[in-house]
């Protein structure tokens, strides 16, 4: 399987992935490049296929995944509460394409094509 480096080392790449797809399921929203967005995207879509499942090995697969330290601001709950209770009832009737991404145009400074990775 393919995959983008993004010109990092493995380990700095799997936290910044990490950050990133608990900072989504905590925001529902983010503004990243259009490169780190598409492969944020593949893994948010199969860590909510398994929160739909709502078992407790789907339970322990996220919480392995995601960064549990961080929570939501706003209600206090942990990343992994939040994904089971919310965001995955949200797409029970929907097989997959959880997320959006909308291009915003060149970042100043190095050009880089930013996006907002959302969840529909």
């Amino acid at each position: 399987m393919a995959y983008r480096k993004l010109g990092r080392r493995t380990g700095a790449r799997k936290a910044l992935f990490q950050s990133l797809v608990t900072d989504l399921f905590i925001y529902e929203r983010i503004e990243t490049t259009e490169a780190k967005a598409k492969e944020i995207r593949s893994i948010a879509e199969k860590l909510i296929t398994l929160a739909k499942r709502g078992d407790l090995h789907a339970r322990r697969q996220v919480a392995a995944f995601v960064r549990p330290e961080i929570a939501d601001e706003a209600t206090g709950q942990d990343v992994v509460q939040k994904l089971f209770s919310e965001i995955a009832p949200r797409f029970s009737e929907r097989n997959g394409g959880y997320t959006r991404i909308l291009k915003l145009g060149p970042r100043r400074g190095d050009a880089a094509p930013m996006v907002y990775l959302e969840l529909v």
